[in-house]
């Protein structure tokens, strides 16, 4: 019996946290992994490792996903470590994960935490996958990671949901625009997850986590396995009829 070619997965902000997760469960499923972090290279390496001992490939490559200046350069390394790891010019999969949450009332958000949102979970993952789309495979997939935020509100996360809001939108006009390539597109909406993201607000709060869990129909706070093998599973062949859906991973949260 032929073997299936392994497929290829790049996920932005993989070094930690959901994206590291994520990297972690493709991987579990024969994934293999291009890894990018903004600054935590030994914790990008450490991950890569941890693929390597599931018996996977990966790579681990620098990348700021809000400065788009440096879109070019990151694709010819993307080009050069398919080349150089896998022997071939495409990859399968791309997760836009890559985030940081800004915490402020709508009257007290600045400007500059305004665009740096927007830069990160906007129009880094427009012009991104722009200049990543001509060494996606036709028949690939692509997932954004949206949040309950754009759901649901919660005082403090004005921006933040708004961006996430956006990214819902732009989620359907890609999928309908890149359906004649057959790539599927897709959102996935994590609710509150027991991460550091934030300042690991959700998991070193005792108070807001026990809030989070009381408004969650299961009865507790997210964990990131939740949302990387939801992720993983939006990715396998099981799910390759789903396109420019909404899919949220909450538990439950504020129904």
């Amino acid at each position: 019996m032929v073997q299936d070619i392994t497929k290829i997965a790049l996920i932005t902000g993989s070094s930690r946290g959901l994206g590291k997760n994520t990297a972690l469960a493709l991987a579990q499923k024969g994934v293999d992994v291009i890894v990018t972090y903004y600054s935590s290279e030994a914790e990008a390496k450490e991950v890569v490792s941890e693929i390597e001992q599931i018996g996977g490939k990966a790579v681990a490559l620098q990348l700021d996903t809000s400065n788009t200046k440096t879109f070019d350069n990151f694709a010819v390394q993307i080009k050069q470590s398919l080349q150089d790891k896998w022997q071939t010019e495409r990859f399968d999969f791309l997760v836009n994960n890559a985030g940081v949450g800004v915490y402020a009332p709508f009257v007290e958000t600045t400007e500059e935490d305004f665009d740096h949102l927007m830069n990160i979970h906007v129009k880094g993952v427009f012009f991104l996958t722009q200049k990543l789309l001509p060494l996606m495979k036709d028949g690939g997939r692509i997932v954004n990671i949206s949040s309950g935020l754009a759901r649901f509100t919660l005082p403090g996360y004005a921006a933040y949901g708004a961006m996430k809001g956006a990214i819902e939108v732009l989620t359907r006009y890609m999928a309908k625009e890149l359906g004649q390539r057959q790539i599927a597109v897709n959102v996935v909406a994590p609710g509150a997850i027991e991460t550091d993201f934030g300042e690991g607000a959700v998991r070193d709060n005792p108070e807001l986590n026990n809030f989070i869990a009381s408004q969650t129909a299961l009865g507790r706070v997210g964990v990131p396995d939740d949302i990387g093998r939801a992720i993983a599973s939006l990715l396998s062949e099981d799910n390759r009829w789903v396109n420019a859906q909404r899919i949220e991973v909450s538990g439950g949260m504020f129904l």
